[in-house]
């Protein structure tokens, strides 16, 4: 919940001078209120996501959006169980695989985001906290390799956003591979090879390039450093 039309208008500058890399897709998650106004500045290479969106179409859910809405303004994208919406506004794993079999359902790319709060990190629970929120959302979509094509997983330890503090490059991609091997295990390996997995949790541009070379990092879901030309460096991580 970030940003004003001025400080929106920088953002796509610095996006549409120097945000073109080949090797990297990049989508902006603007607040619901900025998504048409984004979509019409930003140069059509760069996509748009919404933050969230409801599990239906329409109806009395106000101060909701749904998919087709984000749709509607040329959004493609849209995050979904974010930890913010899980830990501040109670969203369950049901109800954000709900979300995700309506999105996919009308068409939309998602970025349905997991990861770990720090009591449950400093319990080793990880991986068995990590791996219900993604059965959750693999239950939603299915086995078919084509619905997966529109699914790109977001790890983000809770304890890591906005804090200031990062997983090592070495402790993310040990969480990445275990999630990799889920994916082997409960939907395919082509699915589990051919599915992105973002990192998020202070990315910066002091630490993106070492998060990138690791094997099963194949992207980012950037806070508070998008906000800034450093956002710039991320896109340009993977070389």
């Amino acid at each position: 919940m970030n940003g004003n039309k001025q400080s929106i208008d920088e953002i796509i500058k610095f996006l549409n001078d120097k945000g073109n890399n080949p090797k990297t897709e990049v989508v902006v998650a603007p607040p619901f209120v900025y998504m048409q106004y984004v979509r019409d500045k930003l140069r059509k290479e760069i996509a748009v996501s919404a933050q969230n969106c409801y599990k239906v179409a329409n109806g009395a859910f106000t101060g909701d959006i749904s998919p087709a809405m984000i749709n509607d303004v040329g959004a493609t994208w849209v995050i979904l169980g974010h930890s913010e919406r899980r830990s501040i506004f109670g969203e369950t794993d049901e109800l954000i695989g709900e979300k995700v079999a309506h999105a996919l359902s009308v068409g939309l790319n998602i970025m349905p985001c997991i990861g770990e709060q720090l009591k449950d990190r400093e319990a080793k629970k990880t991986e068995e906290v990590c791996f219900k929120q993604l059965q959750a959302i693999a239950t939603n979509v299915g086995k078919d390799a084509n619905a997966w094509k529109r699914v790109v997983i977001a790890y983000e330890p809770v304890w890591a956003i906005g804090t200031g503090k990062t997983a090592s490059p070495q402790e993310a991609q040990a969480v990445h591979k275990s999630l990799r091997d889920w994916l082997t295990k409960n939907v395919s390996d082509p699915v589990a090879k051919a599915t992105r997995i973002l990192y998020g949790g202070s990315v910066s541009a002091e630490n993106c390039k070492e998060l990138a070379k690791m094997p099963d990092i194949d992207g980012f879901l950037v806070g508070g450093a998008s906000l800034k030309p450093d956002f710039i460096t991320i896109i340009n991580a993977a070389g």
